[in-house]
């Protein structure tokens, strides 16, 4: 090799190394505000939450907080209330999710086919997703009313006394799912509707050729295919309502008799109405590790190719 092209071969190489530095530098400039809001409104209440969580915390005198270590944590387990409360919210879970999962499913593969009108379906089916869940509660919790709602009101006509849907302990959660899943059915429906379009139709066809039928094609072809689509939809659903909030809030107060206090409307009454914030803090750390493992099994065992 002569001495020319050793010369251009190092030249060309520390072109490619300057190169290099400086793509770097850009993709570093370029994620410093992520990473400023990222430490300023995540990192730092992440770690200051599990600071507190080990203080007996006054929030007017942070400096005379009394740290208990985890005393906060052994007293949240020996709380008959957050039992209940963690019951109650598993409950919600297991009424809402399984059930809006395959409903948003099925509406999604109907919606898909060549029906009438279908354009007008997926905007009635998404509408009531834009409601805010102030709202949302308070229009239920009208046609529900034992006094003056439309629902008991025809009720009373083929039966002698219609039910105090949210005055029951045995009705109030059961419906306070039905009115979650009539609220966010139309985002899972949109996010599953958009995987089903995704699917190759020569799937399908190549199928058909081969004698498959309807079930079949679903089981062999929708299903596989739509696996991620479907694992986002359960784990989203999973943390949005495992934390849910606003409706036992708006609808029912967590009555009757506690029967809808969940885990995060008894973290709000444990630091807003006892001022145990310390406490509170304790109860977000478990509420966050139920979600970050229950996500990890949901994605290894539902949207992980290889599971």
């Amino acid at each position: 090799m002569s001495i020319r092209e050793r010369f251009d071969r190092t030249s060309q190489n520390r072109m490619r190394t300057i190169l290099r530095r400086r793509e770097t530098i850009d993709g570093i400039l370029f994620t410093l505000p992520y990473l400023a809001f990222f430490c300023l409104f995540l990192l730092y209440p992440l770690l200051q939450g599990l600071y507190m969580s080990l203080f007996e915390w006054d929030p007017l005198f942070p400096s005379q907080s009394q740290f208990v270590g985890f005393q906060n944590y052994v007293s949240m387990f020996q709380d008959p209330a957050f039992w209940n409360a963690l019951w109650n919210t598993v409950y919600f879970v297991v009424l809402t999710v399984p059930t809006m999962v395959i409903l948003s499913l099925a509406l999604a593969l109907g919606v898909n086919k060549k029906v009438f009108g279908r354009r007008h379906l997926q905007t009635i089916y998404f509408s009531p997703y834009i409601l805010t869940v102030s709202i949302v509660g308070i229009v239920w919790s009208l046609l529900l009313s034992t006094g003056f709602g439309p629902i008991n009101y025809y009720l009373g006509f083929i039966m002698d006394s219609p039910p105090d849907w949210l005055g029951s302990p045995t009705l109030a959660m059961p419906v306070l799912a039905l009115v979650t899943d009539w609220w966010l059915l139309g985002f899972n429906f949109v996010i599953l509707l958009a995987a089903r379009q995704n699917v190759p139709q020569r799937l399908y066809e190549a199928a058909r050729l081969d004698g498959a039928r309807t079930w079949r094609a679903f089981r062999d072809i929708t299903l596989p295919q739509m696996r991620n689509a479907i694992a986002f939809v359960v784990i989203i659903q999973f943390i949005q309502q495992f934390q849910v909030f606003g409706q036992p809030y708006v609808m029912t107060n967590g009555g009757p008799n506690n029967a809808t206090m969940t885990l995060v409307f008894y973290l709000y009454n444990a630091a807003f109405s006892q001022q145990r914030f310390g406490y509170a803090a304790a109860i977000g750390y478990l509420l966050f590790a139920i979600l970050v493992a229950v996500s990890y099994i949901n994605y290894r065992y539902i949207g992980s190719d290889s599971a």
